[in-house]
């Protein structure tokens, strides 16, 4: 086999007294997509940062073409041809499209002898890049103004503006639809076809499948198991991730009687516009776990923010337990019992600079000034006893409530931001896209948390663009399209393609 382009060997990274990485082997290789797996805090987000320069390995050497480099810097890494795309989204809101696409590297011209940005050359360019990825879009329009899922694709191209010769993709799909999935994953086929390296981490064996041609496994900080693709089934690579074979269905246990008096009642529910939500109807009893599937841009997550109160509403109400508990704006919301878990960790869910137990008791502090009329005094040692509470009862994994949520994996910062919202002992959660980004094993153990607050009386609602964890926990699901709900089907007998049906129109 020939050199690989990146040798990473025997490397460890240390934060103050914790082990991150233990002695982790890794070969990249011209022409191949190399597949890295492992469940969230693993290692492979500490693994790409040492490989993009941002950490310096406490231990261990990398070699880039042969040539070895004690100090990788950010530069080196850059300068290498070495691309990262990561799971967070890192546009910035404020500028254009097309500024998100140039930061730092801004086409200019000569105009009466003084330097001009060259606007119509950027935007010949990034036009070029994002063709390829299926998107056309007002490159002048803000960012902060387009879908999540644009501005994933965003990322992807802005990956790409330079001279690449190692692409690493973590998580590159979690916010995009099926049609723009396949795009992306031709597009990688294609780049490997160019000879460009290609470091893909997901937890979507679909994709894994689809591209990938190694793998490596990551546990615990450590190297285990490496090997085909093609030799290796689904099973043998869980178990290499997390010892076991993971659960995948989280129904209820028990019959729900749908006879009884429902724990949420939502009827004629219409956006302000009253376009992106027209006249939404719908019940969740007790025991039951209730789903929105539907495309991206359907209007499921306008739905919600309608009934969290952060969206204006054209009409409707939402009655919790026979209380009309319709909220006029989030405060209210959140004093009339309601959690809502967005899909977006770091831009509407937790504050990404603060600790574990800051960010668990905010919500509490708030709902608690709110019902008071009044801040009051704040006591440390209640937040702490309140944040060691949740921690525990959602297996944290974590030094201690001190740490800063950031610091976290994306499964671990998930449970932190459930139990943020636990804290101030709702009825109602609302939970959208709740495993956007997280691995195999972390997605049972909020499958069981969110079975679990079903089973407990609360009134849950689930909010998903990948069907399968749809029909893995939800007992109902309504298919939104265009607003509205186009189909309702029992989770137990429903499929992909039924969903699909509903989705697209397909069924009368």
């Amino acid at each position: 086999m020939k050199m690989p382009v990146v040798r990473m060997k025997a490397i460890e990274k240390s934060f103050g007294g914790i082990r991150a990485l233990k002695g982790v082997d890794l070969d990249i290789h011209a022409g191949e997509v190399h597949v890295v797996l492992g469940e969230n805090g693993a290692g492979k987000s500490t693994l790409m940062k040492v490989l993009s320069g941002i950490h310096a390995p406490t231990a261990g050497t990398i070699e880039i073409d042969g040539k070895a480099f004690p100090q990788l810097t950010p530069a080196d890494a850059s300068e290498a041809g070495i691309s990262i795309i990561y799971q967070e989204l890192s546009v910035i809101n404020e500028l254009s499209a097309l500024e998100n696409l140039f930061v730092g590297r801004l086409r200019t011209k000569r105009r009466f002898g003084f330097p001009m940005i060259d606007w119509n050359q950027m935007e010949t360019e990034a036009r070029a890049i994002l063709t390829q990825l299926g998107l056309d879009i007002n490159l002048r329009r803000p960012v902060g103004e387009l879908p999540i899922a644009h501005r994933q694709i965003l990322e992807i191209a802005k990956s790409l503006m330079g001279k690449v010769r190692v692409l690493v993709m973590d998580e590159p799909t979690s916010s995009l639809t099926k049609i723009e999935v396949d795009r992306l994953l031709d597009l990688v086929r294609k780049l490997r076809a160019q000879g460009m390296a290609i470091l893909f981490i997901s937890h979507k064996f679909d994709e894994v499948r689809a591209i990938g041609d190694r793998f490596s496994v990551l546990k615990d900080g450590s190297s285990n198991g490496t090997g085909l693709i093609a030799e290796h089934t689904n099973d043998d690579l869980i178990r290499m991730m997390v010892g076991r074979v993971v659960q995948q269905k989280f129904l209820s246990s028990h019959p729900i009687d749908r006879t009884a008096k429902p724990v949420l009642e939502v009827r004629n529910v219409t956006s302000a516009d009253r376009k992106r939500v027209r006249d939404v109807s719908f019940d969740v009893h007790h025991g039951e776990v209730f789903g929105f599937a539907g495309l991206i841009g359907s209007g499921r997550t306008e739905l919600m923010n309608c009934l969290f109160g952060a969206e204006k509403r054209a009409s409707g109400s939402v009655v919790l337990n026979g209380r009309d508990i319709t909220p006029r704006n989030p405060l209210k919301a959140l004093k009339s019992g309601m959690a809502y878990i967005t899909e977006s960790r770091r831009q509407t869910g937790f504050m990404p600079n603060f600790t574990i137990m800051e960010n668990t008791v905010v919500s509490a502090r708030v709902k608690k000034a709110a019902m008071r009329g009044a801040l009051g005094l704040v006591s440390s040692r209640a937040d702490r006893a309140l944040a060691e509470t949740e921690s525990r009862r959602l297996a944290v994994k974590a030094s201690s409530v001190d740490q800063l949520v950031t610091e976290l994996s994306g499964g671990n910062q998930q449970k932190v931001l459930v139990g943020k919202w636990m804290a101030t002992n709702p009825e109602v959660f609302i939970f959208d896209e709740p495993t956007r980004g997280i691995d195999v094993g972390a997605k049972a153990e909020i499958y069981a948390i969110i079975r679990k607050l079903a089973d407990e009386g609360k009134a849950v609602i689930v909010v998903s663009s990948e069907l399968p964890e749809i029909l893995a926990v939800c007992d109902r699901i309504a298919v939104f399209r265009s607003g509205s709900i186009g189909g309702l089907v029992d989770g137990a007998t429903a499929n992909e393609e039924m969903l699909l049906q509903y989705a697209i129109g397909g069924v009368a």
